[in-house]
């Protein structure tokens, strides 16, 4: 007889105390969340010094802003609307029905599974957690094995402040996530690539597990031939280079009227300076997560060349005494800013996300040829438009689809409480964030209550004259 694995023993607690209570009040429920913030609130100097060992070079304030800035919003909001969310919707009822009342209750699922990656390991962890927990839910936590300081760090502050049956940070390699995909959960949620989310959805798909799939993609900036030139190339730097380009809504490629790419050469090259001075050595400027990571972009970058592509590297620093880095094989992992003109769709360049500073440029002649461009790809995860145009923007909106899309700007709709964030087709399926994402991790139950007298009744057989009678009488009704 096989010996029950540790992590089906965390599982199996959790499973069982969700069926043993039921009812999860919103006192308790806010409780929990209380229990987040504090633990962000004593926590969040060691978390960030963990992300930052996990990376190397990464800025405290980077993981202040970009991680712990969204958790505490993410919280604020929670705890505000809690309890509207919760309330059950009471829904108009057909006259065919009458006099039945209706209203869909909304429970939790029971135990959600969350599998995290690690280029924002407190944001993208925390976050489905505490809105599975807004929802009343118990959550298992698997972050990546790429940010191990930060996985310890995150055990043991959870462990710290929860019971092993309301919340558990599991840690181990691939071969424990796998493991992880395949438990029984009640909902399942994954964050990571398009690849490593189809082995996700069919390790899930054994039990009928219903998931969650924040993949990525290449999401496309496209600049108009109206718009100003270098306010839009310094909002395309910031949404590219933040965590050096390892954001999976990164601006992936820009497509640009023919004829101004030497004016988004020169205002790129001015934004990267006016935001990263220097690169190597810089400690704003975070580092790539791994060296097999780098070594994966010089590939893309080199079969690029080998296929015509011109690669232009942006060094600000270029004529200037840097100081020397202090940081050993991390700042060697800060890949300076990259330009590729003369793509083409054949490069893995142009078929693969890239998750890193290269921003590949490609001409289009009519706006209907970048909006061509786009639908010939896998639907993106998100899509940033700049124009003053507000009838082309609308053209773009209405004939392309996306996970998400910031207009004027890059990055800002994925910080939005209030919208939806998730992909479509290839860059995903499911969103959350707000009161979506409360909804995808509860069961929204349809309850019908029938009065003493119902007209139904009227329709039972036998069938004859009357039934036909009230049948005509409420063809022309309904």
């Amino acid at each position: 007889m096989n010996p029950v694995s540790p992590l089906q023993q965390a599982f199996d607690l959790q499973y069982l105390a969700s069926r043993q209570h039921l009812e999860v009040p919103a006192m308790l429920r806010k409780e929990r969340l209380l229990r987040v913030q504090r633990m962000l609130d004593e926590h969040g100097p060691v978390l960030t010094a963990a992300v930052q060992a996990d990376f190397g070079i990464r800025s405290p304030q980077l993981t202040e802003f970009a991680d712990l800035l969204v958790l505490r919003s993410q919280l604020k909001q929670a705890l505000r609307r809690l309890e509207r969310w919760m309330r059950p919707r009471h829904v108009w009822t057909p006259l065919h029905l009458l006099p039945a009342r209706a209203r869909i209750e909304r429970q939790p699922l029971g135990v959600v599974g969350i599998i995290s990656p690690w280029n924002y390991p407190l944001q993208l962890s925390l976050g489905p957690a505490i809105t599975a927990l807004a929802a009343g839910n118990r959550v298992m936590l698997k972050p990546s094995e790429l940010a191990p300081h930060t996985a310890a760090q995150l055990a043991a502050a959870v462990e710290q402040y929860f019971a092993p049956d309301e919340f558990c940070v599991v840690q181990g390699d691939s071969y424990l996530s796998s493991q992880f995909a395949g438990l029984h959960f009640d909902h399942l949620m994954f964050t990571g690539s398009t690849a490593v989310g189809r082995r996700v959805a069919q390790a899930a798909a054994v039990h009928l597990t219903p998931t969650t799939l924040e993949l990525g993609g290449k999401s496309p900036c496209i600049l108009a031939s109206d718009c100003d030139m270098a306010q839009a190339a310094l909002r395309v730097a910031h949404g590219k280079l933040l965590n050096a380009g390892q954001t999976c809504i990164a601006p992936d490629y820009v497509l640009l009227p023919r004829g101004q790419e030497a004016a988004f050469e020169q205002a790129y090259r001015q934004a990267v300076a006016q935001l990263f001075p220097r690169i190597v050595g810089n400690p704003d400027y975070a580092s790539i997560i791994h060296q097999r990571h780098l070594v994966r972009l010089r590939n893309l970058l080199q079969q690029a060349q080998s296929l015509g592509a011109q690669v232009q590297v942006i060094d600000p620093a270029l004529g200037q005494q840097a100081a020397a880095p202090s940081w050993g094989d991390a700042a060697q992992r800060q890949m300076l800013p990259t330009l590729v003109w003369n793509v083409q769709p054949t490069m893995t360049l142009m078929q693969e996300e890239i998750f890193g500073p290269i921003l590949p440029v490609v001409p289009y002649d009519r706006l209907d040829d970048a909006i061509a461009a786009i639908n010939a790809g896998p639907r993106p995860l998100a899509l940033y438009w700049f124009g003053k145009d507000e009838k082309a923007r609308d053209t773009v909106l209405r004939r392309t689809v996306s996970g998400g899309v910031t207009v004027n700007d890059t990055l800002l709709h994925v910080a939005h409480d209030n919208l939806p964030f998730g992909g479509v087709g290839d860059s995903g399926w499911g969103a959350y964030h707000g009161e979506q994402g409360f909804l995808r991790f509860s069961h929204q139950k349809a309850v019908c209550l029938q009065g003493r007298w119902s007209a139904v009744q009227w329709l039972y057989p036998p069938y004859g004259a009357r039934f036909d009678k009230i049948m005509a009488l409420l063809r022309r009704w309904v």
